[in-house]
């Protein structure tokens, strides 16, 4: 399946050291000619990390998406009502985001976005991105997985030896994955062996 014209909403959440992948899957979605609609959390916005600056970031994706990004909860709500978005990617989903969307917390663009696309039912995939996935969060993944309309980006175990209980999605899969929640279909294999 193509994605061409295909209205995606891309919403990014704070794990900062994933974000030259996702950017690398922006551009790859750009290439397809996607119509993508982007999307920042409140901490992408105003935290600072080492991995660069995210005014530039946010600058970048939007240039790449060819259109100004959600920002605010308010700005965020009218994409259920208005129905508009064809899928909805959380890329890269936090733990902090995973667990607010497993527990209906809607405090966040993000998080508003993705209840309001899921009022819809259209699809909504999650690529994970989070140290405490297989610890304190499994249980969310858990609650999630089931879900109707709810697919996510393949992932594995990103350091075992010093993360243990860490996940990662494999980015290079988010086009796929893309494409199979479209199609009403969990990409497999979801889990795959240590990176």
């Amino acid at each position: 399946m193509s994605l061409k014209g295909k209205k995606i909403g891309l919403a990014v959440t704070g794990s900062f050291c994933t974000f030259d992948k996702i950017e690398q899957a922006v551009q790859t979605l750009a290439r397809e000619e996607a119509d993508i609609f982007p999307i920042f959390s409140s901490h992408v916005q105003t935290i600072r990390s080492r991995f660069g600056s995210t005014d530039e970031y946010i600058r970048r994706i939007s240039g790449l998406a060819g259109r100004d990004p959600i920002l605010t909860i308010e700005a965020a709500e009218p994409i259920g009502p208005k129905g508009y978005l064809d899928i909805l990617l959380i890329a890269p989903c936090t733990g902090n985001t995973l667990a607010k969307l497993a527990n209906g917390i809607t405090d966040t663009p993000v998080l508003m976005a993705a209840k309001a696309h899921l009022r819809n039912e259209k699809p909504l995939v999650i690529s994970l991105s989070t140290n405490d996935a297989m610890g304190m969060n499994f249980k969310n993944i858990g609650m999630l997985f089931p879900c109707k309309n709810v697919y996510f980006v393949p992932f594995a175990q990103d350091s075992p030896q010093k993360k243990p209980c860490s996940l990662i999605a494999k980015t290079e899969l988010i086009v796929p994955a893309l494409n199979a929640a479209l199609e009403g279909r969990q990409l497999q294999p979801v889990l795959y062996g240590p990176e």
